[in-house]
C-alpha cells in the first residue's frame, strides 16, 4: 500500500518517547464475539494514531449505536457514544466547536446507512473535516441477525427467512457522488493495508470515508473471511488512479469474483466546511473563546438545561 499521507505540522507532533503502541489502549476491554472483524479495525485505528504521532487529547472518537459503536469505549482518546444514526451530527458539532481536534466517527452499516443515512449524505456534501469509519458486516449484529442496508439480495436472515427481496446500498459510489473527498474501502483481514488507509483518511482535509468489510462471525454466514480473502484485490496493484472520477465509480461498482479495496477517490481542491466558515477564520476554536453573554446568563442557561 502506498497511500500518501501529508505530514503533521511540527508543532503538533508528540515527542518520540512520549507515545507507545499501548498509549491508545483503554482500561475497558472489547466484548465483541471472538473472531469479530471489529477487533482488527480497533487495532488498526490505534496503530494509525500511533504512527501519526497524535496525542490522545488531540483526538475524539464518536459513535452511534451497534456492536461496532462500542469502539470509543475501547480506545484511549476523547470519546462519545451517542444516539443511533446520529454520530455524524454530533461529530460535526464537535468539529465546529474545536476545529483543531482530529474527529473520527465510527459505526456500522445499519447505524450509518439506515437510520443515519440522512446525516451521512449531508456531512459529505458539506465536506466536514472528519473521518468516518464504517465497520460494514452486512447485517444487524447487536439485534441478533436482521438484514441491514448492505445485505445482499437473497440473503436469508432472521428478518428475511425466505431471502432478502431488497437491493443493497453500495456506499462507495454513493460517497463519491455525495461529496466525500476521500473514499476508501478496507478489509479487517488486511490490517496493514487498513492502517495506511486510516492514516490517509485522518490527515486528509475534508470528509474522509473508510468502509471496512468487518465480518460478523456469529450472524452473517455468507460474507465471511473465507468469502472475502480470495476476492479482495488492492487498488494499488490494479493500477488505479484515485483522481479519476469515472474509474473510481467503475471500481466502486465492481463485485463478484474481484472486489477492490484501497483508495477509490481523492480530491484536494474542495475547501472543507471549516475553511469555508468565516467565523472560524480568526480567534481560535470556538470552544476556547469567551462567551458573548455574562457569567450570570451562562449559569442561568446551564441551570435551565440541567
Amino acid at each position: 500500500m502506498s497511500t500518501v499521507v501529508d505530514p503533521i505540522p511540527a508543532t503538533t507532533l508528540a515527542p518520540a518517547t512520549a507515545l507507545t503502541k499501548d498509549t491508545y489502549k483503554n482500561k475497558v476491554h472489547p466484548d465483541w464475539c471472538p473472531g469479530c472483524g471489529d477487533f482488527s479495525v480497533l487495532a488498526a485505528l490505534q496503530m494509525a494514531l500511533f504512527e501519526l504521532g497524535l496525542q490522545p487529547h488531540q483526538v475524539v472518537v464518536i459513535s452511534g449505536i451497534g456492536c461496532s459503536s462500542n469502539l470509543p469505549g475501547y480506545i484511549n482518546t476523547y470519546g462519545m457514544h451517542t444516539l443511533h444514526g446520529r454520530s455524524l451530527a454530533v461529530a460535526t458539532g464537535v468539529k465546529l466547536g474545536n476545529h483543531e481536534l482530529k474527529v473520527i466517527a465510527t459505526g456500522g452499516d445499519g447505524d450509518g446507512f439506515g437510520i443515519g443515512g440522512n446525516h451521512f449524505m449531508h456531512t459529505m456534501r458539506r465536506n466536514v473535516d472528519l473521518t468516518y469509519i464504517v465497520m460494514d458486516n452486512q447485517i444487524y449484529g447487536l439485534t441478533t441477525g436482521q438484514t441491514s442496508p448492505t445485505s445482499r439480495k437473497g440473503m436469508k436472515t432472521k428478518s428475511t427467512p425466505h431471502g432478502n427481496v431488497e437491493n443493497p446500498i453500495n456506499p462507495i459510489p454513493m460517497a463519491i457522488v455525495g461529496g466525500a473527498t476521500y473514499v476508501a474501502r478496507g478489509f479487517s483481514g488486511k490490517q496493514k493495508h487498513l492502517i495506511e488507509l486510516m492514516k490517509g483518511a485522518i490527515m486528509h482535509k475534508g470528509f474522509s470515508f473508510v468502509d471496512v468489510f468487518s465480518p460478523c462471525v456469529t450472524y452473517n454466514k455468507d460474507n465471511t473471511y473465507q468469502f472475502f480473502n480470495p476476492k479482495v484485490k488492492a487498488l494499488d496493484d490494479l493500477g488505479h488512479d484515485p483522481s479519476d472520477f469515472h474509474k473510481a465509480m467503475d471500481r466502486g461498482y465492481q463485485w463478484n469474483e474481484e472486489i477492490p479495496i484501497g483508495l477509490f477517490w481523492k480530491r484536494t481542491d474542495l475547501p472543507s466546511l471549516e475553511e469555508s466558515e468565516p467565523v472560524l477564520d480568526e480567534g481560535g476554536p470556538l470552544a476556547f473563546r469567551k462567551l458573548g453573554i455574562t457569567d450570570e446568563q451562562a449559569q442561568g442557561l446551564i441551570k435551565e438545561l440541567v
